[in-house]
């Protein structure tokens, strides 16, 4: 089988470097130079350092080779550059010179920062017809490029695209398992980085393991009450895409959003910290988004406003949750409409 990942950032070589132990893959990075360094050094030192690519993976910046031949589509770009792949893989679908491209699989996380659009709805806007879906789940790219176990969850309306993401994928230490809740998927994926947010600040604060429990639980009844709201099923949320990509990400020490909360909480000015990551922390863009989007559709989202009031609006990390802690008592159910 012959895969096409566009994108050479960590997620994107991470999962080049798990489909490149059964089949042939085309990385394609954005820049030349990158694309050079991949080639010449079989390995990808500023995103993924030590981590071997395999002799079956050939590193391009042409995109038309890229796309020779592949039976699957992974875009690996981060959201900010979704629209302009859609955008030009569409331009490449439209030309009669050109075989019907294979299905495509998106990998990045959040709602669109202008927009507020889930990664589908983007790509939908440019590329209408598309047989597409969302690979997700709780998966740091070094882990998955080492070998280590992991399981993953792809989302489409279309059974192909599933199928064929499982065929390329499902091998090794790496499960992928199936559903065509693509908007329960797609919703779990942004609002689980607001919430790492969330508990980096309370874990930087010193505010104990009781408080990273509470967070977790109230902040997947956010995750829950907004995703029901704009058409998700909510046992969505109870799998991988949902509470596993939750746990992983508020929890792990490799995860970016986390980092942002933890510096945020020893005073660092955001700009620095993000100047300082060297990747791209998705749950600082899509904070915003998703309190824009919840506002209009009437879904109160405490812990992201919270976050929200924090990244932009220059609220004291303590003050915020000094906010939170001084809410009124509410009943606690499932798919309450207040938290």
């Amino acid at each position: 089988m012959k895969l096409a990942v566009l994108g050479a950032g960590a997620w994107g070589t991470a999962i080049a470097v798990h489909a490149g132990l059964r089949h042939r893959v085309s990385l394609w990075a954005r820049d030349p130079a990158m694309s050079a360094a991949l080639a010449s050094q079989r390995e990808n030192r500023r995103y993924l350092a030590g981590v071997r690519l395999a002799p079956e993976i050939e590193p391009t910046a042409d995109l038309a080779a890229a796309l020779a031949g592949a039976e699957l589509l992974i875009i690996a770009t981060p959201l900010s550059g979704l629209r302009t792949m859609a955008r030009a893989l569409s331009a490449v679908s439209g030309s009669a010179s050109v075989t019907p491209l294979a299905p495509v699989i998106w990998l990045c996380k959040g709602l669109e920062a202008d927009s507020s659009l889930l990664p589908h709805e983007v790509v939908a806007s440019e590329w209408p017809g598309v047989n597409g879906g969302v690979l997700s789940g709780p998966s740091f790219a070094q882990e998955v490029a080492s070998g280590l176990p992991a399981g993953l969850t792809v989302a489409s309306s279309h059974e192909e695209v599933a199928l064929a993401t499982i065929a390329a994928l499902h091998h090794g230490a790496l499960r992928i398992y199936r559903t065509d809740d693509v908007v329960g998927v797609e919703a779990a994926g942004a609002l689980k980085n607001i919430m790492a947010i969330a508990t980096g600040i309370s874990d930087g604060l010193g505010l104990g393991m009781n408080a990273r429990a509470a967070l977790l639980t109230r902040g997947m009844a956010e995750m829950v009450r907004y995703g029901v709201a704009i058409g998700a099923r909510p046992e969505t949320f109870m799998g991988l895409a949902g509470v596993g990509d939750l746990v992983l990400t508020c929890t792990g020490d490799l995860s970016r959003n986390r980092a942002v909360g933890l510096r945020l909480a020893r005073g660092e000015p955001l700009d620095a910290i993000l100047a300082g990551l060297g990747h791209v922390a998705e749950g600082v863009a899509c904070c915003r988004a998703v309190r824009d989007s919840a506002r209009r559709v009437g879904v109160e989202l405490p812990i992201t406003e919270a976050v929200s009031a924090v990244l932009f609006d220059g609220s004291a990390p303590r003050d915020a949750v000094a906010a939170l802690l001084a809410r009124e008592p509410r009943v606690e159910t499932f798919q309450a409409a207040q938290s």
